[in-house]
């Protein structure tokens, strides 16, 4: 059984997340201490909950500590098995935790899985401190299906922060194996787009989110295609996406509006993001990076990225990775700073 220790660098989900992903798709058992030791409020949330339930249901796996608030748990699967899944976020208790943190947790065993998997998860699709549903259907399933996988999801309904209650689905295909990637040159900047989206909410704010975006863009020298949409939900929410498309590469700058945040602060921060993003001439924003790491080290082939920003988060994840694959990253560059990052794969 493998240990591996909760409070290690940042010492969030994340560890838990990806290290029951591995247990899955190695069939492998796991025990994980100290699980969010760091936090505010440490231990299990509903949010970590739902990824255990999802990956105990696809793999048939016994489980011990799976509890609220939890700091110990025990994870041992038995076969990955694909099909139809439907998960609740809320299920435990009212929450809008973020569905696209359940299915990262979901996508790398299913691609594995021998049959394909549709998919539903029910919370927040659009909320703080975790990767909004347009970074999943825009930059994740883009890199996804660089490296063979063939997958694509949805949106059913929007969950904003703090009533939730959105849906999103996916569709994941079994793939033989994970192709490496080589991304050491992005090329040159194709389209760059901007999404602003409003929901219960005077459209103004979503215009002046928009205005304010291109106002910054334009006076750098770019010129974005502009999409300006009022939504359904259950909530109230802001949200401001750029997509920015390469010749080799993808990535997103995402915010959320929230009470008392002007319109034009939302639109600007994400903006700044993107700039900085630009000028590195790295190919990987900061966010994908770490997303990507268990998928490099099971690829056949050596793998070179090069990443804006060498995250806590990134280094973390190679750390988890590393405990269960005779693997080793290797890394040019220092934490919060332009990184090259190269690894030869296990060819799982």
């Amino acid at each position: 059984m493998i240990i591996i220790d909760g409070s290690y660098g940042e010492g969030g989900g994340q560890i838990l997340r990806t290290s029951l992903s591995l247990s899955v798709i190695l069939n492998r058992p796991v025990k994980i201490i100290n699980i969010r030791a760091k936090r505010p409020n440490p231990g299990l949330k509903p949010q970590h909950l739902t990824c255990i339930r999802a990956l105990t249901k696809i793999s048939n796996a016994h489980v011990e500590g799976d509890k609220l608030n939890s700091q110990n748990l025990v994870f041992i699967p038995r076969e990955c098995k694909g099909g139809n899944f439907l998960f609740n976020v809320a299920s435990e208790m009212p929450s809008a935790g973020a569905v696209s943190l359940v299915a990262q947790a979901l996508f790398l065993p299913l691609c594995r899985a021998k049959t394909l998997s549709k998919i539903v998860i029910k919370g927040g699709t659009h909320v703080a401190w975790s990767p909004p549903y347009h970074y999943l259907e825009e930059i994740f399933i883009y890199f996804m299906r660089i490296i063979g996988v063939q997958a694509k999801v949805n949106i059913r309904k929007w969950g904003w922060y703090p009533k939730g209650q959105g849906e999103i689905e996916i569709e994941i295909h079994p793939a033989n194996k994970f192709s490496s990637l080589n991304l050491k040159n992005r090329g040159a900047l194709k389209k760059l787009k901007l999404i602003s989206v409003i929901s219960n909410l005077p459209l103004s704010i979503a215009k002046r989110q928009a205005q304010k975006g291109e106002e910054i863009l334009k006076k750098q020298g770019f010129s974005p295609v502009t999409q300006i949409k009022e939504v359904h939900s259950k909530g109230k929410g802001t949200f401001f996406f750029l997509i920015a498309d390469f010749e080799n590469s993808k990535a997103g700058f995402s915010n959320l509006g929230e009470i008392g945040k002007r319109a034009e602060k939302v639109a600007e921060e994400a903006v700044e993001e993107f700039l900085q993003f630009y000028k590195s001439n790295m190919c990987l924003d900061r966010y994908l990076t770490d997303q990507l790491i268990p998928y490099l080290a099971l690829s056949h082939g050596e793998s070179t990225i090069t990443t804006s920003n060498l995250s806590e988060h990134t280094l973390t994840n190679i750390w988890v990775v590393e405990k269960f694959l005779p693997v080793k990253f290797h890394i040019e560059g220092r934490k919060g700073k332009p990184a090259k990052i190269s690894v030869k794969g296990i060819g799982f």
